[in-house]
Formats: structure tokens, sequence, C-alpha cells
């Protein structure tokens, strides 16, 4: 490969990593952006939505990468399969916010933060002990398609990853602009006292942000195991804090934000990979989250406001 075509497939490994952090990060900017709230479970919920997808299609009869599906069989089966993901992980966020978060909404400090911390630790232990610390192949139905642009490979998993992320941001961003639900998420935002004063149920919706927020932390899981093929109770943790700084990046509390920094930390994880070293990712993504803090906290597309009173 020419010089050129090496640095444009890094821009498609790229952004098909970087799609996979901006779902991520989504989680965390919606919860962040009505609690004020960093939820470190959504780290864990993240690896479980992963296993969930392996389980549902598994129960389709489909195991590591010997059975491959075309045409609508292939489309029901992913559909089906990435509606339960969707759905179950955010039941699990709901139950997080509704047993473990709800009680504490009103203790001062950073009590609720350290309690996501613990409950991503059961989950993490769960996984651990019930799949052995094995990594477990990940089933994928898709055929081997790729095509060939300028040197470039592109391959039919990527264009799937972009179009179901494509989807899934344009659509919570269409959802929290233009619904009445919406709406209240962004009013519960700005002032959840005055939002509840004008009739606005609080509850209801911090549950919907937790559901969304972690049901597109499960569908996230599900791409990550189709692009690379594997599940392991350990994906939460490199993955979330990658995300992290994503929504940070953009933003945090900042819907389009925390799709552009995914897609940023995406490109300088692979570029930096191709071009530095695998090894320096980590230091590299890490130093723009500290840069970001000192120089520019508010984000790159977040504003800086006063405190709540």
């Amino acid at each position: 490969m020419t010089n050129t075509a090496i640095f444009l497939q890094q821009i498609v490994n790229g952004v098909s990593l970087g799609s996979v952090y901006a779902l991520l990060a989504l989680g965390f900017t919606l919860v962040y952006g009505i609690l004020e709230l960093i939820n470190f479970a959504h780290f864990s919920v993240f690896m479980v939505g992963a296993f969930i997808a392996l389980i549902v299609l598994q129960a389709f009869g489909l195991q590591g990468q010997s059975t491959i599906l075309h045409g609508a069989p292939l489309v029901f089966t992913l559909l089906i399969a990435l509606a339960v993901t969707m759905v179950a992980s955010g039941a699990l966020g709901v139950l997080i916010e509704r047993y473990t978060l709800r009680p504490m909404r009103n203790v001062k400090g950073p009590m609720a933060m350290i309690t996501t911390i613990g409950v991503s630790y059961i989950l993490f232990n769960l996984v651990l002990l019930a799949t052995n610390a094995q990594a477990l192949n990940f089933p994928d139905p898709m055929p081997q398609a790729n095509y060939h642009i300028a040197g470039v490979v592109i391959r039919l998993k990527e264009i799937l990853i972009w179009v179901v992320s494509l989807v899934l941001m344009v659509g919570l961003n269409l959802f929290v602009k233009r619904t009445k639900l919406g709406k209240a998420m962004r009013a519960v935002a700005q002032d959840p006292e005055a939002a509840r004063m004008m009739g606005v149920d609080v509850d209801t919706v911090v549950m919907i942000a937790f559901f969304a927020g972690s049901a597109l932390a499960g569908a996230a899981g599900m791409i990550f195991g189709l692009y690379y093929n594997f599940a392991q109770y350990s994906i939460g943790y490199t993955a979330g804090l990658r995300a992290f700084t994503a929504a940070v990046l953009g933003g945090i509390g900042n819907v389009p934000g925390a799709m552009l920094g995914g897609l940023v930390i995406g490109l300088i994880e692979t570029m930096g990979s191709q071009y530095i070293a695998a090894r320096w990712a980590d230091v590299i993504i890490f130093s723009i989250l500290i840069a970001t803090l000192v120089f520019r906290p508010a984000g790159l597309l977040g504003m800086l406001a006063p405190n709540r009173s």
C-alpha cells in the first residue's frame, strides 16, 4: 500500500472505532447533563451489552464465524439482536438508577459517583465469574465482502457500523431537540427545581436518560463484538475510559460534542498506532484529556456556565 492508501485506511479504521466511542460517550453525556454525575457503571453496561448480544446471536444458532447469512435473514437477525441488546442494556441502566442512585440523589459530595464505581465492579466480577475470565468468540454472520476504493479496503461490517452509529446518533440528537421528552430533559439539565415546578416529572426524565444512555452503550457493545469478534469481561475498562475522554474532549453534557469527541479519539488512536506505536496510544489520548481540562475545560463544543445556586 502507498503512504496515501495507508493514511486513508487508518481514517476508515479510526471512524469505525470512533463510532463505538461516540455511542458510549453519549451515555456519559446524557447522565452528566442532567445529574452532573459521572456514571462509571456505564463502563460495565457496555461490557454486559456485548455479552447480551453474543447470547442473542447464539440463540439464533450462530457460533463463531462458521455460519454466514445473507439478505433478509442477515438483516432480521442483526436487527433483533440489536433491539434486544439495547432494551436489555437500557433496562439494566434503569435498575442501576432506580435502586442505587435515586436514594442518594440528595446526598451531597462524591457518594453517588463512588456508588457507580461499586456497581461497575459488581457487574465486572459477575461476568468474570460467569465466563471464567475467558474471551468468548463473538458470532459474526456477516459475509466477508470487501470494497476497494483508491487502494483502501472497506469491509461490509464497517459500513454496517457507520450506518447503525449514524442512525442512533442522529436519532438521539433529534429526540433531545425535537420531542417533548427531549425538551423536558434539557429543562431538567438547566434547572431541575424550576422544571419540577413547571410540571416536569424529574424522576421519569432521569430514568429515560439512563435508559437511553445504557441502550446506546449496549449497541456499542454489540458493534464492538462484531468488529473485533470477541467479548471479554475487561473490554469495558479500556473502551469506557476512552469514551469518557471523548465526552470530556467534546464537552461533557453536549450531545454533538460527544459524537465529535468519539470520532476524534478513534482517529487519534489509529493514527498514533500507525505512525508512532500502539503502546503510545493511551499516553497520547490521556495527554489530550489533561490538556483539554487545563486549557479548555468546557471541551471543543461545550460552554462554561455558572454553577447552580
